[in-house]
Protein backbone atom coordinates (compact mmCIF):
# COMPACT_ATOMS: atom_id res chain seq x y z
CA UNK A 1 0.00 0.00 0.00
CA UNK A 2 1.25 2.86 -0.88
CA UNK A 3 0.85 6.52 1.51
CA UNK A 4 2.15 9.71 0.38
CA UNK A 5 2.52 12.17 3.74
CA UNK A 6 3.04 15.60 2.89
CA UNK A 7 4.24 17.46 5.83
CA UNK A 8 6.97 19.96 7.22
CA UNK A 9 9.18 19.34 10.53
CA UNK A 10 8.50 22.53 12.32
CA UNK A 11 4.50 21.16 11.46
CA UNK A 12 3.16 20.45 14.92
CA UNK A 13 0.45 19.16 13.61
CA UNK A 14 2.70 16.53 11.29
CA UNK A 15 4.35 15.42 14.42
CA UNK A 16 1.19 14.19 15.50
CA UNK A 17 -0.21 12.97 12.30
CA UNK A 18 3.00 10.41 11.92
CA UNK A 19 2.22 9.02 15.47
CA UNK A 20 -1.49 8.80 14.45
CA UNK A 21 -0.58 6.92 11.13
CA UNK A 22 2.12 4.77 12.43
CA UNK A 23 -0.53 3.77 15.17
CA UNK A 24 -3.33 2.90 12.81
CA UNK A 25 -0.75 0.81 10.79
CA UNK A 26 0.22 -1.59 13.49
CA UNK A 27 -3.55 -1.48 15.21
CA UNK A 28 -4.92 -2.20 11.61
CA UNK A 29 -2.85 -4.91 10.75
CA UNK A 30 -0.53 -3.67 8.00
CA UNK A 31 2.68 -4.05 9.41
CA UNK A 32 5.16 -3.87 6.79
CA UNK A 33 2.18 -3.85 4.14
CA UNK A 34 2.77 0.04 3.82
CA UNK A 35 5.30 1.80 1.70
CA UNK A 36 4.92 5.92 2.86
CA UNK A 37 7.18 8.23 1.11
CA UNK A 38 7.56 11.49 2.86
CA UNK A 39 6.62 15.09 0.49
CA UNK A 40 8.33 18.09 1.34
CA UNK A 41 5.96 21.13 2.32
CA UNK A 42 7.14 24.57 3.45
CA UNK A 43 4.63 26.03 5.58
CA UNK A 44 6.52 29.51 5.90
CA UNK A 45 8.97 29.70 3.12
CA UNK A 46 9.37 33.43 3.55
CA UNK A 47 10.94 32.50 7.47
CA UNK A 48 13.87 33.80 8.40
CA UNK A 49 17.00 32.01 7.37
CA UNK A 50 18.75 32.69 10.34
CA UNK A 51 18.34 32.44 13.98
CA UNK A 52 14.22 32.75 14.33
CA UNK A 53 12.72 34.28 17.06
CA UNK A 54 10.74 31.71 20.16
CA UNK A 55 7.62 30.51 19.25
CA UNK A 56 6.04 32.71 21.71
CA UNK A 57 7.74 36.05 20.52
CA UNK A 58 6.61 35.00 16.73
CA UNK A 59 2.94 34.46 18.24
CA UNK A 60 2.94 38.03 20.24
CA UNK A 61 3.81 39.95 17.10
CA UNK A 62 1.84 38.65 14.60
CA UNK A 63 -0.84 37.86 16.50
CA UNK A 64 -0.93 41.16 18.47
CA UNK A 65 -1.52 39.15 21.67
CA UNK A 66 0.05 38.81 25.15
CA UNK A 67 2.62 36.22 26.54
CA UNK A 68 0.14 34.58 28.39
CA UNK A 69 -2.27 34.65 25.66
CA UNK A 70 0.29 33.02 23.12
CA UNK A 71 0.95 30.31 25.93
CA UNK A 72 -2.82 29.69 25.79
CA UNK A 73 -2.50 29.58 21.90
CA UNK A 74 -0.48 26.29 22.13
CA UNK A 75 -2.37 24.48 25.08
CA UNK A 76 -4.76 22.76 22.35
CA UNK A 77 -2.01 21.39 20.56
CA UNK A 78 0.15 20.43 23.65
CA UNK A 79 -2.46 18.31 24.87
CA UNK A 80 -3.67 17.32 21.09
CA UNK A 81 0.63 16.06 21.24
CA UNK A 82 0.16 14.25 24.71
CA UNK A 83 -2.24 11.74 22.78
CA UNK A 84 0.35 10.75 21.13
CA UNK A 85 3.24 10.37 23.83
CA UNK A 86 4.71 13.60 22.59
CA UNK A 87 5.78 16.37 25.00
CA UNK A 88 6.00 19.74 22.74
CA UNK A 89 7.95 22.29 24.12
CA UNK A 90 7.21 25.69 22.58
CA UNK A 91 9.01 27.43 25.62
CA UNK A 92 11.84 26.69 23.27
CA UNK A 93 10.87 26.27 19.58
CA UNK A 94 11.85 29.11 17.74
CA UNK A 95 10.41 30.06 13.98
CA UNK A 96 12.78 27.98 11.26
CA UNK A 97 13.02 28.31 7.59
CA UNK A 98 13.00 24.24 6.44
CA UNK A 99 14.25 24.80 2.68
CA UNK A 100 17.69 23.59 4.02
CA UNK A 101 16.32 20.12 6.20
CA UNK A 102 14.13 19.74 3.08
CA UNK A 103 16.58 19.26 0.44
CA UNK A 104 19.17 17.29 2.92
CA UNK A 105 15.81 14.54 3.62
CA UNK A 106 16.15 14.19 -0.01
CA UNK A 107 19.30 13.66 0.19
CA UNK A 108 19.31 10.86 3.24
CA UNK A 109 16.09 9.01 0.60
CA UNK A 110 18.52 7.27 -1.81
CA UNK A 111 20.29 5.67 1.48
CA UNK A 112 16.63 4.33 2.46
CA UNK A 113 17.16 6.95 5.75
CA UNK A 114 14.21 9.28 5.34
CA UNK A 115 12.01 8.37 7.72
CA UNK A 116 14.29 7.88 10.17
CA UNK A 117 15.45 11.11 9.45
CA UNK A 118 11.87 12.79 9.99
CA UNK A 119 11.67 11.56 13.09
CA UNK A 120 14.84 13.02 14.03
CA UNK A 121 13.88 16.52 13.23
CA UNK A 122 10.41 16.81 14.40
CA UNK A 123 11.67 15.58 17.40
CA UNK A 124 14.63 17.79 17.18
CA UNK A 125 12.77 20.40 16.81
CA UNK A 126 9.24 20.11 18.46
CA UNK A 127 10.33 18.22 21.80
CA UNK A 128 13.97 19.10 22.33
CA UNK A 129 13.56 22.60 20.86
CA UNK A 130 17.01 22.61 18.40
CA UNK A 131 17.17 24.95 15.54
CA UNK A 132 17.06 23.70 12.25
CA UNK A 133 18.20 26.94 10.70
CA UNK A 134 21.28 25.52 12.67
CA UNK A 135 23.54 23.46 10.52
CA UNK A 136 25.18 21.62 13.47
CA UNK A 137 22.19 20.55 14.43
CA UNK A 138 20.93 18.75 10.72
CA UNK A 139 24.71 17.56 10.26
CA UNK A 140 24.42 15.87 14.59
CA UNK A 141 21.35 14.11 12.95
CA UNK A 142 23.46 12.89 9.86
CA UNK A 143 25.88 11.39 12.08
CA UNK A 144 23.20 9.62 14.32
CA UNK A 145 22.31 7.71 10.74
CA UNK A 146 25.53 6.48 10.47
CA UNK A 147 25.47 8.94 6.90
CA UNK A 148 28.57 10.71 5.72
CA UNK A 149 28.68 14.32 7.50
CA UNK A 150 31.02 15.66 4.67
CA UNK A 151 28.62 14.85 2.05
CA UNK A 152 25.91 16.24 3.81
CA UNK A 153 28.07 19.66 4.09
CA UNK A 154 28.23 19.79 0.96
CA UNK A 155 24.85 19.11 0.09
CA UNK A 156 23.71 21.97 2.52
CA UNK A 157 27.05 24.52 0.90
CA UNK A 158 25.15 24.24 -2.52
CA UNK A 159 21.68 25.69 -2.68
CA UNK A 160 20.33 24.06 -5.91
CA UNK A 161 21.36 20.35 -4.65
CA UNK A 162 18.06 18.59 -4.39
CA UNK A 163 16.07 21.79 -5.64
CA UNK A 164 14.33 19.94 -8.33
CA UNK A 165 12.28 17.65 -5.88
CA UNK A 166 11.49 19.96 -3.56
CA UNK A 167 9.93 21.28 -6.96
CA UNK A 168 8.55 18.17 -7.89
CA UNK A 169 7.01 17.83 -4.42
CA UNK A 170 5.50 21.24 -4.53
CA UNK A 171 4.02 20.84 -7.85
CA UNK A 172 2.20 17.43 -6.72
CA UNK A 173 0.80 19.20 -3.78
CA UNK A 174 -0.18 21.75 -6.44
CA UNK A 175 -1.92 18.92 -8.42
CA UNK A 176 -4.21 17.58 -5.70
CA UNK A 177 -4.79 20.98 -3.78
CA UNK A 178 -2.61 20.47 -0.80
CA UNK A 179 -2.62 23.75 0.69
CA UNK A 180 -1.72 22.74 4.61
CA UNK A 181 -0.44 19.71 6.41
CA UNK A 182 0.02 17.69 7.25
CA UNK A 183 -1.52 15.85 4.29
CA UNK A 184 -1.96 12.00 3.50
CA UNK A 185 -2.91 9.96 -0.08
CA UNK A 186 -3.54 6.50 0.56
CA UNK A 187 -2.96 4.92 -2.82
CA UNK A 188 -3.54 7.84 -4.93
CA UNK A 189 -7.40 7.38 -4.11
CA UNK A 190 -8.07 8.88 -0.64
CA UNK A 191 -6.79 11.74 0.91
CA UNK A 192 -6.87 12.71 5.24
CA UNK A 193 -5.94 16.26 6.07
CA UNK A 194 -4.92 17.29 9.32
CA UNK A 195 -4.21 15.09 12.34
CA UNK A 196 -7.65 12.84 12.64
CA UNK A 197 -7.76 10.53 15.04
CA UNK A 198 -6.84 7.25 14.73
CA UNK A 199 -10.31 5.70 13.77
CA UNK A 200 -10.06 7.81 10.65
CA UNK A 201 -6.55 6.45 9.51
CA UNK A 202 -7.69 3.15 10.25
CA UNK A 203 -10.42 3.38 8.43
CA UNK A 204 -8.46 4.85 5.51
CA UNK A 205 -6.51 2.19 5.81
CA UNK A 206 -8.80 -0.75 5.43
CA UNK A 207 -10.46 1.32 2.56
CA UNK A 208 -6.70 1.49 0.50
CA UNK A 209 -6.05 -1.78 1.49
CA UNK A 210 -9.21 -2.99 -0.82
CA UNK A 211 -7.41 -0.81 -3.49
CA UNK A 212 -3.93 -2.51 -3.59
CA UNK A 213 -5.19 -5.46 -3.13
CA UNK A 214 -3.64 -6.53 0.47
CA UNK A 215 -5.27 -8.03 3.64
CA UNK A 216 -5.00 -7.13 7.56
CA UNK A 217 -2.40 -9.95 9.19
CA UNK A 218 -3.44 -11.88 12.46
CA UNK A 219 -2.57 -10.13 15.22
CA UNK A 220 -2.32 -12.58 18.61
CA UNK A 221 -2.47 -10.38 21.35
CA UNK A 222 -1.76 -12.34 24.98
CA UNK A 223 0.55 -14.85 25.94
CA UNK A 224 -1.60 -17.96 25.41
CA UNK A 225 -1.62 -19.03 29.47
CA UNK A 226 -5.14 -19.56 30.14
CA UNK A 227 -5.91 -22.28 27.38
CA UNK A 228 -6.93 -26.06 27.29
CA UNK A 229 -5.70 -28.47 24.53
CA UNK A 230 -4.84 -32.40 24.46
CA UNK A 231 -7.44 -33.46 27.24
CA UNK A 232 -6.05 -30.79 30.25
CA UNK A 233 -6.02 -27.46 31.04
CA UNK A 234 -3.49 -24.91 31.82
CA UNK A 235 -3.54 -23.68 36.08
Amino acid sequence: MKIEVFSDFSCPFCYIGKKELEHAIKKAGYTNQVDIEYKSYQIDPGASKEVGQNYYEYFMAHQKVTFEEAQQMTEGIIDRAKEVNLAYNFAEMKKVHTENAHRLAKWTKQFGKEAAYTEALMAAYLIEGKDLNDEAVLLAVIKELNLNVATAKEVLTNPNDFMEELDKDRYDAQQIGVQSVPFFVFENRYGIKGAEPNEVFVRTLHQAAEIAGIKPTFNLVGHGDATCADGECKY
